[in-house]
C-alpha cells in the first residue's frame, strides 16, 4: 500500500551562496518564505503524505494518546508556596487543557481567588501561552504576558485583582517577563527586535501611560548579547542583565527609586561570566574569574561591586561544577554537580555548619524548587529519577527533617517502580574519554541484542539532560524499549570542560560521542543496529543530522524534532532570530576557519547519495528558535539524494512554534505519532 503513495517532491530552484571563495548551491532556498502560498502548499502536501503513510497506525496512535493521557492526573494542583502574605498555586481541572492560577490570603483554608483561568483565555485561539505573572508589591495588580502565535513575542497587560478588570495598558513584542518597582506603578520589561527577535531594550512603563511613551532605560547595542530585567529576592534592587554565550554584565537600581540611574555592577569582559544575588548588604556572585572554569562563589559590598572588591566564599574546584545558589535569612543552599550528579549543600550563616543532603541513588535528578521567601525555615527541592516519580520535598533546616509535600501520581494502576531498572554505564569514546550513559528499562530483559533501544541526547550550550522521570516514556518501556541518555560533550554533565570540549572547533566530539555510545550499546548487546533508534530536538536535531551523515548504518530509525540542520546558511544570516548570539557556541562563519569547519558537519550541506535510516522530522510553522524551513529543506534534499526505500516523513504543526502545541494534552498527539512511528518499525502495533 505504502509504495503506491507518492512522496512530495519540492521544486528545485538553484540559488548560489558564495563566501570565502566557496560556492554552495541551495536548490530549496525558496522554501524560506512562509508568506508564499507555494511553500504552504508544499508543507501541507508533506503533512498529507505523512498522514497517508502512517494511516495504518491511526488507531494505535489514538490508543497511545489515551494511554499516555490516562497516566496523568487531570485534576491536579501544585504544592502552594507563600509570597508576601499569599499562598500561590496552579491547578488543572478534569477535561481542561490549560492551567488555572490562584491564590489564598494568609491561610490555605482561606477562600480561593482565581487570578487567571487560561482555559477561558485560550478559547478564541489555536495557540495560547501565558508567559509570566508578576504581582505588584501591594498585591493589588497583576502584570501578565500572553503569546497567541507561538513566536515567543509576548504582550503585557495588567489586571486589577480587586475588581477583576483588565486595564487599558498594552505592551507588545516583549520577552514575556515583567518586573514591578516597589512603588506599585512602575514596570520594567524587555522588548524584542521585530526581525531578529533579540531582546535588545529595557523599557520603563508607568501605569496608565501609552506604551509608545515608555522610556528606554537600556539599549544593548552589541547584537551578540540579549538583555533581561528582574528584581532581587531581597526586593531591594531592580537588575538589568546582559548575556552572550560567554560573557555577562549587570546593572542595578534601588527598587524604591525607579526613576533613578542604573549602576554597572561589573563591566563586561571577554569570557567573564557571572551572576548575582543580593542579601544583607552584600551581593553574592557566581563567577568564572581567575581561571575558575567550574565557577566559584564570591561576595561584594553592595556599594563596591566591581571585580577588585570580590571576596571568595567558596573556592573553585576542578571536579565540582557550581550550578546555582539559593539564599535564605539563616542559610545558604548551593547546588553543585560532581561526577555528573547534583548535590545540595547546606551552609549556615550563623554557626557555619556545612553539609550535603544525603541521596541514596546511583543516578537521579535533584534541583532547588521555588523558594521566594527569605525568612523561610525550610528548603523546597525537587527529586526524581528515571524510575522514581517527581517529588516536591520540604527540608527543615533546624530539625533536618524532610517532608514529601507531593509525589507525582501515575494513574492507571499499572506503574510499579520495582518493575523497572535504571543505571549508569560508561562508554569509551574514540579519543579514550569515558562518556556516561543513563539507562532505564523493564526488569527481566535479556542482553542478546534483540531489544529496541531509543538513544537520546542534546549536547549543546552546556545544557545538561538529567535522568528524570517520565510517565509518557512508560509507553515505550512497557513495550520492551530500552531508553538511553547519552551525556555527550557539549553539555555540562561532567563540568564546564565537558561543555568547552563540545563546541566551536570541537563540535564534532558531540557527534562522535553519540556514535561511540551507540557502538558501545551494540557491543554490550543492549541492542543491535536493526533495533537502535536515535532522537534529538533543536540543537539535538543537528546531532541527528550529523550522525546519519557519518554512520547511517547504525540506526534503524531517527526522530528529529525542530532540527537545526542548515547550520552554515542560518549562521550567515544575522536577520534570523538567535544567529548573532550563537557565534560563541558554533563560531562565526564570516570567519573562514569557522565557515570551513561548520560546513564540514552541517547536516544539510553534507547530504549524500546513499542509504539513510527511517526518519520522522517534526517542526512548527511559527518556530522562532529553529525556522521551519531548515527541516523542510533538509527533507526535500534527503528525498532527492537517498537511495533507500525507508520512510522519510515531515510533519509541520501549522499552528505552533518551537515548543509544539500549547494545550496540556494536545502535545501528546505528536508524541503518539513519534512513538507509533518507532513501534511500527519494530512490528509492534498494540
Amino acid at each position: 500500500m505504502e509504495k503506491s503513495i507518492k512522496a512530495p517532491a519540492a521544486v528545485k530552484r538553484p540559488k548560489e551562496l558564495s563566501i570565502h571563495n566557496d560556492v554552495r548551491i541551495d536548490n530549496y532556498y525558496w522554501l524560506n518564505d512562509r508568506d508564499n502560498q507555494e511553500v504552504i502548499d508544499y508543507l501541507n502536501a508533506e503533512n498529507e503524505y505523512t498522514k497517508q503513510v502512517m494511516q495504518h497506525t491511526e488507531s494505535f496512535q489514538k490508543d497511545l494518546f489515551e494511554e499516555m493521557k490516562s497516566r496523568i492526573k487531570e485534576d491536579d494542583t501544585s504544592v502552594p508556596y507563600k509570597l508576601n502574605g499569599y499562598w500561590y498555586l496552579t491547578r488543572f481541572e478534569k477535561g481542561k487543557d490549560y492551567p488555572i492560577y490562584a491564590r489564598k490570603k494568609e491561610s490555605l483554608e482561606a477562600k480561593e481567588e482565581v487570578l487567571f483561568d487560561c482555559n477561558e483565555m485560550a478559547k478564541e485561539h489555536t495557540y495560547f501561552k501565558l508567559g509570566g505573572i508578576a504581582i505588584s508589591p501591594d498585591n493589588k495588580l497583576a502584570a501578565y504576558t500572553t503569546d497567541i502565535v507561538s513566536r515567543r513575542q509576548y504582550t503585557i497587560r495588567i489586571k486589577n485583582l480587586e475588581t477583576g478588570n483588565v486595564l487599558e495598558d498594552c505592551i507588545k513584542n516583549t520577552t514575556g517577563s515583567v518586573t514591578w518597582a516597589n512603588d506599585n506603578k512602575t514596570l520594567f520589561y524587555a522588548m524584542k527586535d521585530e526581525v531578529t527577535l533579540r531582546s535588545h531594550k529595557i523599557l520603563k512603563h508607568k501605569l496608565g501611560a501609552n506604551s509608545k511613551d515608555d522610556k528606554v532605560v537600556y539599549f544593548e547595542e552589541d547584537d551578540t548579547y540579549n538583555t533581561f530585567v528582574y528584581k532581587t529576592k531581597s526586593k531591594k534592587h531592580i537588575v538589568i542583565g546582559c548575556a552572550s554565550t560567554l560573557s555577562t554584565e549587570y546593572r542595578f537600581l534601588d527598587a524604591n527609586n525607579p526613576d533613578g540611574q542604573f549602576k554597572v555592577f561589573q563591566e563586561r569582559q571577554k569570557d567573564l561570566e557571572y551572576s548575582i544575588a543580593h542579601y544583607n548588604g552584600y551581593f553574592y556572585i557566581m563567577a568564572n574569574c581567575d581561571g575558575a572554569t567550574n565557577f566559584k562563589l564570591l561576595k561584594a559590598d553592595e556599594n563596591k561591586t566591581s571585580i577588585e572588591h570580590w571576596q571568595e566564599v567558596i573556592p573553585h574546584r576542578k571536579d565540582v561544577l557550581l550550578e546555582d545558589i539559593e539564599i535564605f535569612k539563616d542559610y545558604l543552599v548551593v547546588n553543585e554537580r560532581k561526577n555528573g550528579l547534583n548535590k545540595l549543600r547546606i551552609i549556615s550563616w550563623v554557626d557555619k555548619e556545612d553539609y550535603y543532603l544525603s541521596i541514596p541513588s546511583e543516578t537521579y535528578t535533584i534541583y532547588i524548587g521555588s523558594n521566594p521567601d527569605f525568612d523561610s525555615d525550610c528548603l523546597r527541592y525537587i527529586y526524581n529519577s528515571l524510575i522514581t516519580p517527581n517529588s516536591v520535598i520540604d527540608y527543615k533546616f533546624k530539625t533536618k527533617k524532610r517532608q514529601v509535600k507531593k509525589e507525582q501520581e501515575v494513574l492507571g494502576g499499572k506503574f510499579d517502580k520495582d518493575n523497572y531498572e535504571s543505571k549508569r554505564i560508561w562508554a569509551t569514546a574514540r579519543d579514550g574519554v569515558k562518556v556516561p550513559i543513563s539507562l532505564v528499562y523493564k526488569k527481566g530483559i535479556k542482553l542478546d541484542g534483540s531489544n529496541p533501544l531509543l538513544q537520546y541526547a542534546y549536547g549543546s550550550y552546556g545544557s545538561t539532560i538529567d535522568p528524570s522521570f517520565s510517565t509518557i516514556r512508560l509507553s515505550l518501556l512497557d513495550r520492551g524499549f530500552i531508553y538511553a541518555i547519552a551525556h555527550t560533550r557539549g553539555s555540562e554533565y561532567l563540568g564546564r570542560d565537558w561543555y568547552e570540549n563540545g563546541k566551536l572547533l570541537f563540535k564534532k566530539k558531540t557527534f562522535f560521542d553519540f556514535i561511540d555510545c551507540s557502538k558501545f550499546l551494540i557491543e554490550q548487546k543492549y541492542t543491535s543496529k536493526d533495533h537502535l533508534y536515535a532522537y534529538g530536538g533543536s540543537a539535538g536535531g543537528l546531532l541527528m543530522g550529523a550522525i546519519i551523515n557519518i554512520n547511517p548504518e547504525l540506526y534503524k530509525g531517527i526522530l528529529a524534532a525542530v532540527p537545526f540542520v542548515d547550520v552554515v546558511t542560518t549562521m550567515l544570516d544575522d536577520t534570523i532570530p538567535l544567529t548573532t548570539g550563537e557565534y560563541d557556541e558554533w563560531g562565526n562563519p564570516n570567519n573562514a576557519e569557522y565557515y570551513k569547519y561548520m560546513k564540514s558537519y552541517s547536516p544539510y550541506d553534507n547530504v549524500e547519495t546513499k542509504e539513510y535510516p527511517n526518519m520522522l522530522v517534526t517542526t512548527g510553522l511559527h518556530d522562532s528558535q529553529v525556522q521551519y524551513w531548515e527541516p523542510a529543506k533538509w527533507v526535500a534534499k534527503l528525498r532527492e539524494f537517498k537511495t533507500d526505500s525507508n520512510k522519510l516523513l515531515l510533519h509541520t504543526d501549522m499552528d505552533s512554534g518551537h515548543g509544539g502545541a500549547s494545550g496540556r494534552f494536545e502535545s501528546l498527539k505528536e508524541i503518539a505519532l513519534e512513538y507509533a512511528f518507532l513501534l511500527d518499525l519494530e512490528g509492534i502495533n498494540a
